[in-house]
């Protein structure tokens, strides 16, 4: 490590890629809609464990599938191998050893959907040899890869729902989540290609991790009886599984398990409230089954998570530090050699925002870097004998110069509340116009790091607000449950948070009040069909993408398997929001409404609800429907993105308001 740091301190990455400062001037003319359409072209470089390969996925043209090359890390110019996997689509990869590579496929299975949360795509596994050019496929359905063992090379454990487990069919467990639901874990041998039976699930003891070595030591469950969720642990050499923890599935208080403290014997460390308002990062100890040493807590923020070893292989589910997220994904680092790597790379790379180590050799001298930022969609460099070689772009075509800066405001709500938000400022000279962009969820949180449609609305000269309304998480217990706790506020104080971040930035000056629209998806789109209704309206028009129109039959797809704190936030809040239906007679603005014709999350019923009530008010809108798109970011290909922003484009222009924004 203190070679690597040594190394890294020696290099003048900046030097050899071009200066990190933007410069000042004009706006610059804005990309063609096709750069912003395509796919990412590059994905996902990764070192083999001994340093010798390189592997990544590819997109060779607009409408082709993802690839996978492999090219030897020593010589980046030689002819790479190439694996394709039409007609399915390769969707990952990681390494499992040395020359093995196990990567994740799709592959569309029928034509329609078959309900709430049953899609069009089935996923399976196969592994490649790069060697030996061996193939190996899996015929288990939607898998997923547990553990690449460090301690066992060339072995992988999966895990996939082989059978419905028989205390579902008792009755009161088929209202339990589907992470509760029991998966049964296999080992593979992808040398001699077989596998053995580790354990299988059931509800009461189910979601299982393991250790480097394929040992299971670590498992949560639901009893059902007593509606309380349950940790178990498993010590090292032993095969008993003991109670933990305990915890009321009402508890709206976070408790996850991370990973061993290897500071302390039989401790774990865990991010969790204990009485709090924000989470924490505590160690907790297993034999009094109590959080005993606190060693990360913020006032402003919860801890997002915690930072591992940036040699998986060599130091395997080692905790490093603890991130958390603020103006951007910040760490805060225990080891200082690790602390010390990033933060050289944060010097060395330009345009740095997010760096992550996201592959590197055993022996620690071989890795690949990803940073990604406003400036930078995603570019991947190869570490290696003291040299620094950029691998490529996840959009090559476009230039960090003339995409825009992002930064994080807070603004006061009308009843006092302070909501952050992250303002994407496009280059040029303003007021601007104004697009507001609501998260889906609503109850997550959003971490803004490159943001695709705000990045192309910024680059045809639009400022976006992206707010963190209340409700979305990663600000505190209680900013979260005042979304719901007193009643739905969808509609009421959530969407008041939304327009007051569009007030003040036109008390600031920043943004022309006669040129403002809102644009979300899925909840986002639910907050844009509400913004057209209202009386007290600030925008000249909105886009409403795969909009939840009926809150009432969204719940009522998954109202029975809620239970506790599930059901409570749900309830409280869908029972009582605005229900757009309800509200169509009021829209005031013109609407651009986008839905996929297979979104398995928000199905196509909700815009077919809304269109229909539309025609009978003969209300202003236009409708575009993506053939073939699911709900997910990751359904939406070349095709879709570009009958997307085309017609989004166009709407903005010439349809949004007197004279388009």
């Amino acid at each position: 490590m203190k070679r690597l740091l040594a190394v890294l301190i020696g290099l003048n990455l900046l030097g050899m890629l071009g200066s990190g400062v933007a410069m000042a001037g004009d706006a610059p003319e804005p990309y063609p809609l096709e750069y912003w359409a395509l796919r990412e072209v590059i994905n996902n470089a990764q070192v083999s464990p001994d340093g010798k390969y390189l592997g990544l996925m590819k997109i060779p043209s607009k409408d082709g599938n993802p690839i996978i090359e492999v090219y030897e890390a020593a010589n980046l110019d030689k002819e790479p191998f190439r694996l394709d996997a039409d007609p399915m689509e390769i969707t990952s990869f990681r390494w499992a050893g040395d020359t093995d590579i196990v990567f994740t496929l799709r592959q569309k299975v029928r034509d329609k959907i078959e309900g709430f949360n049953q899609g069009v795509y089935e996923t399976r596994l196969a592994t490649v040899n790069v060697e030996k050019k061996k193939i190996r496929s899996f015929d288990e359905i939607n898998p997923e890869i547990e553990n690449v063992m460090p301690g066992k090379p060339s072995k992988i454990i999966i895990s996939f729902f082989e059978f419905e487990d028989p205390e579902e069919e008792k009755g009161p467990a088929s209202k339990i989540s589907e992470p509760f639901r029991p998966r049964a874990y296999w080992e593979f041998d992808l040398n001699k290609g077989t596998k053995k039976l580790l354990i299988r699930g059931k509800l009461s003891l189910g979601n299982i991790d393991f250790d480097e070595n394929g040992n299971p030591y670590l498992a949560r469950g639901f009893d059902v009886q007593a509606g309380e969720l349950i940790w178990y642990w498993r010590k090292p050499g032993s095969k008993g599984w003991n109670e933990i923890k305990r915890m009321s599935e009402d508890d709206f208080e976070t408790f996850e398990v991370h990973e061993i403290d290897y500071t302390k014997v039989d401790h774990l460390l865990v991010t969790a409230n204990n009485g709090n308002d924000k989470i924490g990062l505590w160690s907790f100890d297993v034999n009094t089954r109590q959080l005993d040493e606190l060693i990360y807590r913020r006032s402003d923020a919860d801890v997002f998570g915690v930072r591992y070893h940036s040699n998986t292989w060599a130091h395997p589910n080692r905790v490093t530090g603890v991130s958390y997220f603020k103006d951007k994904l910040r760490a805060e680092y225990f080891d200082e050699i690790e602390g010390a790597v990033y933060k050289q790379l944060e010097e060395l790379i330009p345009y740095s925002h997010l760096i992550s180590i996201n592959s590197r050799s055993r022996d620690g001298n071989t890795m690949t870097v990803v940073n990604t930022g406003p400036r930078d969609p995603g570019t991947y460099y190869l570490i290696k004998d003291g040299k620094v070689v950029p691998v490529g772009s996840r959009q090559p075509l476009l230039e960090s110069k003339n995409l825009a800066d992002l930064k994080y405001i807070e603004y006061e709500a009308r009843d006092g509340q302070m909501i952050p938000a992250f303002l994407t400022v496009p280059q040029g000279k303003g007021p601007f116009p104004l697009i507001v962009l609501p998260h889906g969820g609503p109850f997550v949180q959003e971490t803004v790091v490159y943001d695709e449609w705000s990045q192309m609305l910024a680059n045809n000269g639009y400022m976006v607000l992206q707010p963190q309304y209340r409700g979305s998480q990663g600000y505190g217990m209680k900013f979260y449950m005042d979304a719901f706790v007193n009643g739905g506020q969808g509609g009421y104080k959530m969407q008041d948070d939304k327009d007051d971040g569009a007030r003040y930035l036109v008390e600031q000056g920043l943004v022309d009040p006669d040129r403002m629209a809102m644009f979300g998806w899925s909840y986002g789109g639910y907050a844009a069909l509400v913004a057209a209704s209202r009386e007290d309206q600030i925008y000249q028009c909105v886009i409403a993408g795969a909009a939840v129109s009926d809150p009432l039959m969204q719940v009522n797809y998954y109202r029975y398997q809620l239970r506790g704190a599930g059901a409570e936030e749900q309830l409280r809040m869908w029972d009582d929001s605005i229900s757009p239906l309800d509200e169509v007679e009021k829209v005031n603005v013109p609407m651009l409404l986008i839905h996929g014709s297979v979104d398995q999350r928000v199905p196509p019923e909700h815009a077919t609800k809304y269109r229909k009530l539309l025609d009978k008010y003969n209300k202003n809108y236009k409708y575009l429907e993506l053939d073939g798109a699911d709900h997910f970011s990751s359904t939406l290909f070349y095709r879709h993105q570009i009958a997307l922003y085309g017609t989004m484009m166009d709407f903005l222009k010439n349809d949004c308001g007197p004279g388009g924004l």
